[in-house]
């Protein structure tokens, strides 16, 4: 039980913070609570890192380093969503304690997912992450997030429904729930026998288009411009960011841990990333192009940057277990992408609460009006392009050069061209702030618990960008699971 203290930390601080909301007035303590909670357990999870723990709960829940590096990066992402919250609570002042509660458990169930080993497990795992975005989604209780709220609650719960059919057909051909004995049980079968079950077959192919939905990949990406435009603009950040990291976690663990073995098996998957791969980086940037809303524009967004983590994912395939640069290549990336997209969404919160507005053109003059925070967001941007000094660039290097060294020359080709694409759109914005006429001289004020959090955020994008052998030496342990 005492590995499981993390979890348990987090399910006590959401009641207390609950409890608290009915009685005191004081409603800023709510935040606080909620991040000694989260740092409490960010404490006690990195304390574990290293050690060679046992799985628990009859082997339901791995406690290894790969878990731990997940773990750290939700209550990280938690700990700066709560952070930059503080001053965007006042649209929703009567429901702060439900606010920050429901973030607290979506953390919950996202370091769950990261962790589960059985396919029963990871679903309820992915169920309490998606009901608590589906609140947190409509919390603004207006037409737009309310819209928001139903279409991600609709569009999940068929995509839920995708993911337990495709759950319900491998467990009907292996008769096991168990990641490492459906691996198992697989390795035992001759090829032909796997070719002559189409039952398994689809129920692969259900459990991609499945997480495809999690991660936001084409072509099951539709929910994403009107939920993030919809959704409070700290928990479109959190979707963002968590929920995307969060899907990769589990399917870094279920392709490896279940399907990495027979060797023709992993690559036929790997392919299939490949080609997912090509789709939402190429639609995901091409759709961004022409968005006036930035909200939208950087949802667009996140579609391409699924892509280019599906390159590694397709790295992964194809190396089939003997090297670990395609896997430890995501974790990098997801690390960057949390810093740097949380960083450009913390930028907007601060200066679309000022002009009441996320279109793109109201940020004409920025640069004058709050050059800090056009500055941090022109970084972010950068980072997302994959330029250096930002962490995107080592990110995209480091995912690139596993593509190439498992054969995959023409898909990372694909994937610079793409890069050079979202140049454009994400240097239109740079453009507006920079050399645009302001509309007015007025400064956008921001309170010290965001510009700590966009501080930290810029910070990280800085570090992993120059000095990235710590972060990616962390990756490439947390990924060393990998290796058969």
């Amino acid at each position: 039980m005492a590995l499981f203290i993390p979890e348990i930390t987090l399910v006590a601080i959401a009641a207390i913070v609950i409890l608290l909301d009915l009685f005191i007035e004081q409603k800023r303590w709510l935040a606080q609570v909620s991040i000694s909670g989260l740092v409490i357990a960010g404490g006690v999870t990195i304390a574990m890192w290293g050690g060679s723990y046992p799985a628990i709960f009859s082997n339901m829940l791995a406690v290894d380093n790969f878990a731990l590096f997940f773990k750290v990066l939700f209550l990280g992402v938690a700990f700066l969503v709560i952070l930059s919250s503080t001053d965007y609570v006042s649209k929703f002042s009567r429901f702060q304690g439900e606010y920050y509660a429901l973030v607290l458990l979506a953390t919950l169930g996202m370091m769950l997912m990261a962790a589960t080993t059985n396919l029963i497990a990871i679903y309820i795992a992915l169920e309490l992450t998606s009901i608590s975005l589906y609140a947190l989604v409509g919390f603004l209780k207006d037409k737009k997030s309310t819209e928001a709220s139903l279409k991600y609650l609709l569009l999940g719960a068929i995509a839920s429904a995708v993911l337990l059919y495709g759950m319900a057909l491998v467990f009907g051909f292996t008769g096991k729930t168990q990641l490492g004995e459906i691996a198992q049980v697989l390795q035992t079968l001759p090829p032909m026998t796997l070719l002559a079950s189409p039952g398994l077959l689809m129920g692969i192919v259900l459990l991609v288009a499945g997480f495809g939905f999690k991660i936001a990949a084409v072509p099951f990406q539709m929910w994403v411009p009107d939920v993030y435009e919809g959704a409070p603009t700290p928990i479109t950040a959190y979707l963002s960011v968590a929920s995307k990291a969060a899907g990769f976690a589990v399917i870094l663990r279920i392709f490896f841990s279940a399907f990495g073995m027979p060797e023709w098996l992993s690559q036929n998957w790997g392919l299939i990333f490949a080609a997912l791969a090509v789709l939402s980086m190429t639609i995901g940037n091409i759709t961004a192009i022409p968005q006036a809303n930035i909200k939208r524009m950087l949802g667009y967004s996140s579609i391409a940057q699924a892509g280019y983590l599906m390159v590694g994912l397709a790295a992964m395939g194809m190396a089939s277990g003997g090297s670990i640069l395609g896997q430890s290549g995501v974790l990098f990336f997801l690390t960057s992408y949390a810093f740097t997209n949380m960083g450009a969404f913390i930028a907007i919160i601060a200066i679309s609460s000022k002009l009441d507005s996320d279109l793109i053109e109201g940020y004409s003059g920025m640069g004058k009006r709050a050059p800090l925070l056009a500055l941090a967001l022109t970084l972010c941007l950068i980072s997302l392009i994959g330029m250096p000094p930002a962490a995107g660039f080592m990110a995209k290097f480091y995912i690139f050069s596993a593509a190439v060294n498992h054969g995959l020359l023409w898909l990372v080709i694909i994937a610079v061209i793409n890069s050079v694409i979202s140049a454009y759109y994400y240097l239109r914005v740079v453009k507006v702030m920079w050399l645009g006429e302001a509309a007015s001289a007025e400064k956008v004020p921001s309170s010290g618990a965001l510009r700590l959090a966009l501080f930290l955020c810029c910070i990280g994008v800085l570090l992993l960008g120059i000095i990235p052998g710590f972060a990616m030496r962390l990756a490439q342990l947390a990924a060393s699971m990998f290796v058969y």
